[in-house]
């Protein structure tokens, strides 16, 4: 699965970088998520399969907090892309003629560093809350999942349960309601949209190429709140663990797949790089 998202993502950047004719907002927006994917899936992975073949059940405390700064970091970046690549497509469908005039080039500049600042801010807050608390921890900590995400630092953290999840809930409403919120007004637009449609064809190609974005979506938000969220309350580990998976590696490996096997103008590209290379 990780060298399937590697290769995934990275045939994206590659397809969409040598393609002049898909130097676009959308698809710009689609090589920063493929980017961002693999240092998400990087983030994690690799550690695991070291682990499984040593069997090592611990972490050191540095390295844990390096893991979970680069899991919120490019975990933060993956969320807010999704919002945008949302926005970027009811920028397209509801005001067409205004899209190239609003998705211009300085403007998804400034869209993609914001996604960068947002994930920054979300580190330093469970930098301020975990740091000073996880002084007194031992040099190596035991953690329940398989890599050092933000829920496990704060359960490793000497908070009392009330402070937890004051921390947990404030970082989740601050960093996932607004791109939630986002996303849904933007769908609810195009919805509405396309039902004022009279052309059938439209309506099925668009339906077909934001249902592909929705399932992502759903997905990495679904489980990943999910775990974010109720990682405190009395749980199988195991079912916390396959939900970790899930939004972590599962997500990552698909994106390629969802966003390339209905997109006509990605296979066009693919074709001419295939065809070069033979």
């Amino acid at each position: 699965m990780y060298i399937l998202a590697l290769l995934g993502n990275l045939l994206i950047i590659l397809t969409v970088s040598s393609d002049s004719h898909l130097h676009t907002p959308m698809y710009f927006f689609l090589s920063s998520l493929s980017m961002v994917d693999i240092g998400f899936i990087s983030t994690t992975v690799p550690r695991v399969i070291v682990d499984i073949q040593t069997h090592c059940l611990v972490i050191s405390y540095v390295g844990c907090l390096t893991q979970m700064s680069f899991f919120i970091i490019f975990g933060g970046m993956d969320n807010m892309l999704l919002a945008v690549m949302a926005y970027d497509r009811y920028v397209a469908i509801c005001h067409p003629l205004y899209y190239q005039v609003i998705m211009n080039p300085s403007r998804c500049c400034v869209l993609l560093l914001g996604c960068f600042l947002l994930s920054f801010a979300d580190l330093l807050l469970h930098y301020v809350a975990v740091v000073v608390n996880f002084s007194n921890c031992e040099d190596y900590v035991e953690i329940s999942n398989f890599f050092c995400g933000p829920s496990e630092v704060l359960k490793l953290a000497n908070f009392d349960t009330v402070t937890n999840n004051i921390v947990r809930y404030c970082a989740g409403a601050l960093f996932g309601l607004p791109p939630i919120s986002g996303i849904v007004f933007s769908y609810c637009k195009i919805v509405s949209s396309i039902m004022r449609s009279s052309s059938s064809s439209g309506k099925q190609k668009t339906f077909s190429t934001c249902g592909s974005h929705l399932s992502i979506v759903c997905l990495f938000y679904g489980t990943g709140l999910g775990v974010y969220f109720t990682s405190s309350l009395p749980h199988s580990l195991r079912s916390i663990a396959v939900a970790s998976v899930m939004y972590t590696v599962v997500t990552p490996m698909l994106n390629p797949f969802i966003y390339t096997l209905r997109n006509k103008d990605i296979k066009t590209a693919l074709r001419k790089i295939l065809s070069r290379a033979f």
